[in-house]
């Protein structure tokens, strides 16, 4: 993988069609007997290449991958959109832990590569809206969060679950500054997290999750604003009350718990009515639950969701 705080070429980027071709061949080399080998014999680059792909936002086609590495919100690397490439590097995503704790009868830690081998990992291309008016395509590859959540059985007092990411100034020097407080926390009602549709990352475009983008593992929830997808996770905690988040915290008249893609909610700073993707001149229209109302929308019957934001 290319290191992150260098700069990559659009000629270095590895074409739509021979990215394809890699993933079909290793996926008909475990349809042809590597599966009854899994996970022993395939290295970790082997079963994200692997994974099974499914396209899950119509007709686009993904955000070129030097986009998706050099383009983000991350702030414990930084504020600007490109510091995270520049300023990830520091940080070891080996050893890794996660601790699962809280309202869970089987409270426990897991190494990130219990991780990797918990569930059979999928690919999934997802729309990313971010609150901030700007969109991307990305093939995330990982599993639906539910399957961890299965394992470590909720008690009927987890009515929702929180995420905490890594504090550690050394490795994140964005924490260092106070304009979050730190470390990075975000939340979701127990039904949202176990949403199919929730996918637990650890990879995007058939390769390890780069660092800048969450390492070395994070949670994508594809009709929620970027920032509901914690980064870097630590600790997941399963609560009785709804959690703080930390965006929630530092601008509630802003930054809503639910904060659903809703084009009919403005930001107080500026609309959501339209976005603009990545690579793209033009702003295309935002779709409610960013396209993905089919599946997610009767979670949120009879809520308000101009209060509930």
């Amino acid at each position: 993988m290319t290191h992150p705080t260098l700069k990559i070429k659009p000629s270095e980027i590895t074409p739509r069609d021979i990215y394809r071709s890699r993933r079909e061949f290793m996926q008909l080399a475990v349809g042809l007997g590597a599966a009854a080998l899994w996970p022993e014999t395939l290295s970790a680059a082997e079963k994200l290449a692997a994974a099974k792909s499914t396209n899950l936002a119509g007709k686009e086609e993904p955000t070129p991958y030097d986009k998706v590495t050099q383009y983000n919100n991350f702030y414990e690397f930084g504020t600007g959109k490109e510091d995270p490439a520049a300023n990830a590097g520091s940080l070891k995503t080996r050893p890794w832990t996660i601790a699962v704790e809280g309202e869970v009868r089987k409270p426990v830690t897991f190494d990130i590569d219990q991780i990797v081998k918990m569930a059979p990992l999928e690919e999934r291309i997802y729309r990313l809206r971010c609150v901030e008016a700007w969109s991307m395509v990305v093939p995330w590859i990982g599993f639906p969060l539910a399957e961890l959540i299965k394992r470590v059985e909720p008690t009927g007092k987890a009515k929702f679950v929180e995420f905490v990411s890594l504090h550690d100034p050394e490795q994140m020097p964005g924490q260092r500054s106070p304009v979050l407080n730190w470390p990075y926390r975000e939340g979701l009602r127990l039904d949202e997290a176990m949403h199919p549709l929730t996918l637990l990352t650890v990879g995007l475009y058939g390769e390890v999750l780069p660092k800048q983008n969450g390492a070395p593992v994070r949670i994508v929830i594809p009709w929620k604003y970027g920032f509901k997808s914690a980064k870097s996770i630590a600790k997941i905690r399963f609560v009785e009350t709804q959690p703080v988040s930390s965006w929630t915290e530092a601008g509630p008249n802003e930054y809503g718990f639910y904060s659903n893609v809703n084009p009919a909610v403005d930001h107080p700073r500026w609309s959501q009515a339209k976005e603009r993707r990545i690579g793209e001149f033009f702003k295309r229209p935002t779709l409610p639950f960013n396209g993905y109302a089919d599946q997610v929308a009767h979670l949120y019957a009879g809520m308000d969701l101009k209060k509930y934001f």
